[in-house]
């Protein structure tokens, strides 16, 4: 069964996705949230597959939420999905920045929705590369307060190799791990080991925040596709 919590400050929001998600054979909704601290609080009680969190609720929002469980290595295995009404909407990118697996529009179809638990419950990153990278494009130059702006906020970037370097461009464009095979002419065992070591040596959470990287490092630009190295 994948376990999954649900964090949202509406009552009759946690209903809805309730139902859904308990009409599944292999989902159970283990817990519910209204705010950010009780989130929190169940992650490290019930330690769940997948957590869905809303980003405005009261007490403790749903970014510091995020913040909190990203930072408590004993979570690891606790993956956040952001509940969104706006894709369009700096907080979405700052939740991916703090180590958010992926977004939903609070709109999704029923079936989406199922298969988007299935899928971060498994491991992978929910992301549509296209909405994603347009999320990023948007804000990715506004630097948080005491940050230096552009390439200059990723000063790891000058330790990787120039493999590392292309396979973080690869992703941050988007491509999956077959993609990104067929691009280096290699095999998609060899494109999945590259990832998952380039995303050990950055200290990334998951594919979604080597999106970020990528982009905040400089190595793909907003509009222009992947930089120069």
């Amino acid at each position: 069964m994948i376990r999954v919590v649900l964090a949202d400050d509406q009552a009759l929001v946690r209903a809805g996705f309730r139902l859904l998600l308990d009409s599944a054979d292999d989902i159970e909704v283990v817990g519910e949230a209204e705010h950010g601290g009780r989130a929190v609080a169940l992650a490290r009680e019930l330690r769940p597959d997948v957590l869905l969190m809303d980003l405005r609720m009261p007490e403790v929002d749903g970014l510091t939420a995020i913040g909190r469980i990203s930072a408590d290595p004993a979570l690891a295995g606790v993956r956040v999905v952001v509940l969104t009404t706006y894709t369009e909407d700096e907080n979405v990118f700052r939740a991916l920045r703090a180590g958010a697996a992926g977004f939903l529009v609070k709109d999704i179809e029923p079936v989406d929705l199922l298969n988007a638990v299935r899928v971060v419950a498994e491991g992978a990153s929910l992301l549509a590369p296209s909405v994603t990278r347009a999320v990023v494009e948007a804000f990715v130059g506004r630097a948080p307060a005491g940050e230096p702006p552009g390439p200059g906020r990723r000063p790891e970037v000058a330790g990787l190799t120039a493999r590392e370097r292309e396979v973080v461009r690869l992703v941050g464009r988007g491509l999956s791990n077959e993609e990104i095979a067929g691009h280096l002419v290699i095999s998609p065992l060899t494109a999945k080991t590259h990832v998952s070591r380039v995303m050990g040596k950055l200290g990334v959470r998951d594919r979604a925040q080597l999106v970020v990287f990528a982009y905040e490092s400089g190595l793909v630009t907003p509009g222009n596709g992947p930089a120069r190295p």
